[in-house]
């Protein structure tokens, strides 16, 4: 499986060909206008930097390798008050699986946990203010207790919100070791040693 960081929390994954887009956005700041083609988009909601489907190119349709789940969650920490409901989404494909956890705002219940089951990969919100911050996210990293923790939704000027904590917030939260920080924007799994992967945006 590969995995590709386009900016903010969107992600394209591809196995066999098909490519799989997740949380396309359009009006971050800093970044261009968002370029890319897909067999598939999923949103984890509809905030507009997360939702620009129409930004994305269809590609013909063929079957798809990945299985998909879903499972509610919030986008703030009061049952969705503030911000409304946010979706995790687990993408699994050649014996891996992927979580996108959108815009998480909370720490996740033992009843969440185990719906979203052993993952492999976990791709998280680290900035706060509309999401988990530094230490929220670890936290949830700590409870799915994934192999390979890839960040996202973070400030790196001039990309990104602007109100929004840097990535390195979060790092300093893990053992210097225990960080991989990638010269290009992709990553194939399996990766080499458990940890923290931060691709740089391209």
């Amino acid at each position: 499986m590969k995995l590709t960081w386009l900016g903010h929390a969107c992600f394209s994954l591809e196995q066999d060909g098909c490519v799989i887009l997740l949380d396309p956005y359009t009006g971050v700041e800093g970044y261009p206008p968002l370029r890319s083609a897909a067999h598939r988009v999923f949103c984890s909601h509809q905030h507009f930097d997360h939702s620009a489907v129409d930004l994305v190119e269809p590609l013909p349709p063929r079957e798809s390798p990945f299985a998909v789940r879903e499972i509610p969650v919030f986008h703030d920490d009061r049952g969705g008050a503030l911000r409304g409901e946010n979706t995790v989404r687990i993408l699994t494909a050649g014996g891996l699986s992927a979580a996108h956890l959108g815009d998480l705002g909370h720490q996740l219940s033992p009843e969440q946990i185990a719906a979203i089951g052993p993952v492999d990969l976990v791709m998280i919100p680290v900035g706060g203010v509309y999401t988990v911050d530094a230490a929220g996210a670890k936290r949830v990293c700590e409870a799915l207790g994934p192999k390979w923790v890839v960040p996202m939704h973070y400030r790196h000027d001039p990309y990104g919100l602007p109100n929004v904590a840097p990535v390195e917030d979060f790092l300093a939260l893990w053992a210097p070791e225990q960080v991989h920080r990638l010269e290009g924007p992709s990553l194939e799994l399996p990766l080499p040693s458990a940890g923290v992967w931060v691709p740089k945006f391209a």
